[in-house]
């Protein structure tokens, strides 16, 4: 391959990297085309990006974006795919789901979600755990209904016991 061409390569991922805030990095040696293809659709409908590269380019290309990826580097070795992503949950939950489908693979080498590096395959539970923007924010939400509810609650009831008192009255009196 001749250097313009890889320049253009390593600048394109550099440029894939700045539009997708996670990735994650998985190994697909032992894929067949037929398996690599199932697992490129299932990308596709989860919006991730799944890209086969090599991996001194995209050492080049993490070097040139200028953030710290240095966890990340010596996990690039055979047959490298990037998965790339707007949320950070959601390749680790595809790679389980289609990983008990299809012996194990593609297996996680590591990822960057979050602001962080995640290195090992045993770090995929807790990547699919990770929340997303749109949890987040369900939970806090959720978090402050639960006191309003409460409160609106024993206003209603207040209602039905300042009634059930008048009533009291008016037979007494």
């Amino acid at each position: 391959m001749k250097k313009e061409d890889k320049a253009l390569l390593i600048d394109s991922l550099v440029e894939t990297l700045n539009n997708y805030p996670h990735f994650y990095v998985v190994d697909v040696t032992a894929l067949d085309s037929a398996t690599t293809s199932a697992l490129r659709r299932e990308c596709f409908k989860n919006e991730i990006k799944l890209q086969v590269v090599k991996n001194t380019l995209f050492i080049k290309a993490l070097d040139k974006k200028g953030e710290e990826f240095e966890a990340l580097k010596p996990i690039l070795k055979n047959t490298t795919g990037i998965m790339f992503c707007q949320t950070a949950n959601v390749p680790a939950k595809l790679i389980k789901k289609f990983a008990k489908e299809h012996g194990d693979m593609p297996a996680l080498k590591g990822a960057y979600a979050e602001e962080s590096c995640y290195v090992g395959a045993d770090q995929l539970d807790t990547l699919a755990a990770i929340k997303s923007k749109n949890e987040l924010i369900a939970d806090v939400i959720a978090a402050l209904e639960g006191p309003i509810n409460g409160v609106l609650s024993a206003l209603d009831a207040g209602t039905t016991i300042h009634g059930l008192l008048d009533a009291i009255e008016e037979k007494k009196g």
